[in-house]
């Protein structure tokens, strides 16, 4: 994450020299409209904030199952744990709706489409009956997310052709990506959370450019029960906890 801060850093500081410039102001009554509409385009990140249990054992559950790969591990001292081995790119788009609160304030809502990838890498083979037990070293779990943000942006004053903000609020994000397979790896469809960062307001001739940085914590333990029949249940019972957090760098067209 540090690379991403180190370039926010650096386009404040080549806004703000440009900012002291003197120009022709672009969109001068832009602001001062009471609704307006745009679209959204923007790259992202998916990650899982992950607790594990101590030991198998720990796990009530995984020691009922009667599976063999999961005998194996039914004992005081095995310890599994997974992790979020590289960040894989998604895409993100979606409609923007912008209500003017004030002079200061705006009230945001977002809906959009994600499509994310995370890949939980354990330590020991990964073995999945969709891929005929198949052994690898991680498990991928893609998504699909319509996203419902709702957020309240504060601006700062408008310095020519630039404008900063912050941005903070709350997301319901849901998964549509289930299939009737037996997942590895299960997870709830809904998970709340709650959003911010920052951006900046470009204003070009024909319309307004937004440039936003902003990050998407996760409030709920989205560890599904399961698998019970088809797959090993090691891989979840392992896991006493997933939180999904998602880093999002938008382009907002208004």
């Amino acid at each position: 994450m540090k690379r991403f801060f180190y370039i926010l850093i650096l386009m404040i500081a080549c806004f703000n020299a440009n900012a002291q410039r003197v120009y022709l102001k672009n969109q001068t009554t832009f602001d001062d409209k009471r609704l307006h509409f745009g679209f959204t385009l923007g790259i992202n990140t998916s990650d899982f904030s992950i607790a594990h249990y101590n030991v198998m054992s720990d796990n009530p559950v995984f020691m009922e199952s009667t599976n063999d790969l999961d005998l194996k591990y039914q004992n005081d001292t095995s310890v599994i744990r997974a992790d979020i081995a590289h960040i894989t790119p998604g895409f993100t788009v979606g409609m923007v709706m912008n209500l003017r609160l004030n002079e200061d304030f705006d009230l945001r809502f977002l809906p959009g489409m994600s499509f994310a990838e995370r890949n939980l890498t354990y330590n020991i083979p990964v073995q999945d009956v969709n891929a005929d037990f198949t052994k690898t070293e991680s498990y991928s779990i893609k998504s699909t997310f319509l996203d419902f943000p709702l957020l309240i942006k504060y601006k700062a004053r408008r310095m020519n052709n630039q404008r900063p903000y912050m941005i903070g609020g709350i997301s319901s994000r849901v998964d549509i990506s289930k299939t009737g397979q037996e997942d590895l790896v299960r997870l709830k469809a809904r998970n709340p959370s709650i959003e911010a960062g920052l951006g900046w307001d470009t204003y070009l001739q024909f319309f307004r450019l937004s440039t936003e940085f902003k990050f998407s914590f996760g409030l709920r333990n989205i560890l599904d029960t399961g698998p019970l029949e088809t797959q090993p249940q090691v891989y979840t019972g392992a896991l006493s906890s997933l939180k999904s957090n998602m880093f999002t760098l938008s382009f907002h067209f208004e």
